[in-house]
């Protein structure tokens, strides 16, 4: 009988090393971790002095687009300042931030000449408000061509010796020039008259100036005394606080209700001359203060 045989197993061939479909495998997964790496490392540009600076698309877009700058900017003043010292206005503004952190005790009383029940005396409507910001104010800023067609001409407001500008988010630093001007003189008269009866280094507090209609949306949802249509949005109109002031030393400390007494006889002489518009508000603790144009002596009187 004849044997069977049996040939040899076939080897089975080794494939060949692909760089081509190798690349194509791990290419994008390596691709894609590197971009996160990239995407989450943060990028560091610093000053000569080892200050941040302000990054290449804020910087373009403050110069494309003054709404952003007004409205999507809601960083404090005080980090808006730069650090060159070469900066005049820098300079002179710089000094004027600096301030004690709490008003000083044990305080010491000063002459207040109380007129009666400031929330029924300064109670200027909003439709008074807003009929004399019509004539002095801009339109209210609702998009970038707005902002360079105004019918009135902004400055915009520093701390200065008269008064200093709170950290500011639902508004910004901007005023029409005769609004400017009639903040600058209660700030002067509020310190002329503590001076002359006694003493203490104090300052008001502004913590409210230009809106926009966006702005003003937003701070509708926190504050139930904003409305649609707020004065603030025609640059005409401000907010002092009466509840803080800002003491510059410890000299002849003064307390709260004394210095809100003050606050309130300077708005009343101002008002009687025509200067001013002023709600006292409750919600948010302030003087609502819309500027006016001087009027006669005579139309004063009258109203």
């Amino acid at each position: 009988m004849q044997q069977a045989s049996y040939g040899t197993p076939k080897r089975k061939q080794r494939r060949r090393f692909s760089l081509k479909k190798t690349l194509r495998l791990f290419l994008p997964p390596i691709l894609f971790i590197t971009l996160c790496v990239v995407m989450c490392t943060p990028t560091r540009h610093s000053e000569s002095d080892g200050t941040a600076i302000v990054s290449t698309t804020k910087a373009a877009s403050d110069e494309t687009s003054p709404d952003t700058e007004i409205e999507n900017d809601v960083k404090p003043i005080d980090q808006e300042i730069p650090t060159n010292v070469q900066d005049l206005e820098t300079d002179t503004v710089s000094r004027h931030l600096t301030h004690l952190d709490e008003m000083p005790e044990p305080t010491e009383r000063i002459k207040v000449n109380y007129f009666g029940n400031m929330r029924q005396y300064f109670n200027d409507s909003n439709y008074i408000h807003w009929q004399e910001a019509e004539l002095i104010g801009i339109e209210p800023l609702t998009d970038t061509r707005s902002h360079w067609k105004l019918k009135e001409p902004i400055v915009k407001v520093t701390s200065c010796e008269d008064f200093f500008i709170d950290s500011l988010i639902y508004s910004r630093p901007y005023l029409v020039p005769i609004a400017a001007a009639r903040l600058h003189e209660i700030g002067r008269r509020f310190r002329d008259t503590i001076a002359s009866r006694g003493g203490g280094d104090y300052r008001i507090k502004v913590t409210s100036l230009l809106r926009t209609p966006r702005t003003v949306k937003r701070l509708r949802r926190r504050n139930r005394n904003a409305v649609d249509s707020s004065v603030h949005q025609l640059a005409t109109t401000f907010d002092i606080s009466y509840a803080t002031f800002i003491a510059d030393n410890n000299d002849n400390p003064r307390c709260v209700d004394d210095l809100k007494g003050i606050l309130g006889e300077v708005l009343k002489a101002m008002r009687e001359e025509g200067k001013l518009w002023v709600k006292y508000e409750r919600g948010q603790p302030c003087f609502h203060i819309t500027a006016r144009k001087k009027q006669p002596i005579e139309a004063s009187k009258e109203n």
